[in-house]
């Protein structure tokens, strides 16, 4: 397999701002902390098994899903929370997994608190939602998912900071 980029649109280094091996690998080694929107407790569930697989590798997840955070609920024994406005700390990546006409949405709201990137999930595609990512500063991933692309660029996870 190729390395086919998902858009035609290049950025000012030759690379898709939105799906590049090169910004791929940028996301998932210079983030730490990622959210991960509509995660659910069914391990049946991609979002459940991804969240795993990341804290696995070293990231620290926060998984978002207002009905689960109504219940005081935990995923994976970390709190959930109901939206990412309630989350108590800064957010580096949103990881979404909600359908391609939900996704615009939790893209503003990363806008809004601040986030670094979004990331939609393989099969979530907002051209629309991209772009005003882009235009806010954040870097975007589309159509693409972390669980797939981190071995296969040969990442480890997150780079460590060499101070405390």
């Amino acid at each position: 397999g190729g390395e086919a980029e998902k858009t035609t649109t290049t950025g000012e280094d030759g690379f898709s701002p939105i799906a590049s091996s090169r910004r791929v690998c940028h996301l998932t080694t210079h983030t730490h902390t990622h959210t991960h929107v509509r995660t659910y407790k069914n391990p049946e569930r991609d979002s459940h098994h991804i969240m795993g697989y990341l804290l696995s590798v070293g990231y620290h997840v926060i998984p978002v899903n207002p009905f689960l955070a109504k219940e005081g609920d935990t995923v994976w024994e970390k709190q959930v929370y109901a939206t990412l406005q309630d989350i108590p700390e800064p957010i580096d990546m949103v990881d979404i997994f909600r359908r391609s006409d939900q996704a615009g949405g939790v893209v503003d709201e990363a806008i809004a608190i601040g986030a670094k990137c979004v990331w939609l999930q393989e099969g979530v595609v907002d051209e629309e939602a991209a772009q005003r990512a882009l235009e806010a500063g954040l870097l975007v991933a589309m159509d693409t998912c972390p669980y797939v692309e981190i071995p296969r660029l040969g990442l480890e996870g997150p780079i460590r900071s060499m101070t405390p």
